[in-house]
């Protein structure tokens, strides 16, 4: 699958559950600004993942339809359960420590990320084929710059939603999914 088309199929559940979840909500969860505060975080981020990623992307390789369906699938149900739980069955607390530390912590991944995303964009000039070890923002701390901001992103986010069971299993799946690439990234850069 041409990979704009598959990054934009497979993470558009995420934002169809969050419209859907929003339309059908209870009143008091769409009233409550940390509900709000936390759903931004969740939207924020998969308005960048669906539209504006995939648009940016160069030169990058066909998706194979499996691994599109399988993200797909995930997104879909990730979507509803996030979404779901924010707008019928958590009433969070905007004014808390894990509301300030998780939108704080949420918004540097969110940079990480979207940084070692353009970083990653501009590896290499018109015409140019091969692979380079990206350079400069968190790449100068850990390879896999836009792996870890992902990560610290949704760590944040769980903590927006004061550790409540949808955010921390989030923050968990996404780590056990894309750290072990992070560290093979990290083994191929030192070979």
């Amino acid at each position: 699958i041409p990979p704009k088309v598959a990054w934009v199929l497979q993470e558009c559940p995420t934002l169809i559950a969050a419209g859907w979840c929003w339309a059908t909500g209870s009143e008091e969860c769409k009233a409550n600004l940390g509900n709000i505060l936390s759903l931004f975080c969740f939207v924020t981020h998969y308005v960048n993942r669906t539209i504006i990623y995939p648009m940016r992307l160069k030169g990058s390789k066909p998706i194979p339809l499996p691994v599109m369906l399988m993200a797909m699938s995930f997104c879909s149900a990730n979507g509803y359960i996030q979404c779901r739980s924010l707008t019928r069955h958590l009433a969070l607390s905007a004014i808390s420590w894990s509301m300030g530390a998780g939108l704080t912590l949420w918004s540097l991944g969110l940079y990480i990320n979207t940084e070692a995303d353009r970083i990653l964009r501009n590896l290499r000039k018109p015409g140019e084929t091969g692979y380079k070890i990206p350079q400069g923002g968190m790449f100068k701390f850990v390879s896999g710059a836009n792996f870890f901001g992902e990560i610290v992103e949704w760590t944040g986010y769980a903590l927006t939603m004061g550790g409540a069971l949808p955010g921390v299993t989030f923050a968990l799946c996404t780590a056990f999914n894309i750290g072990p690439r992070a560290i093979a990234h990290h083994r191929w850069y030192l070979d």
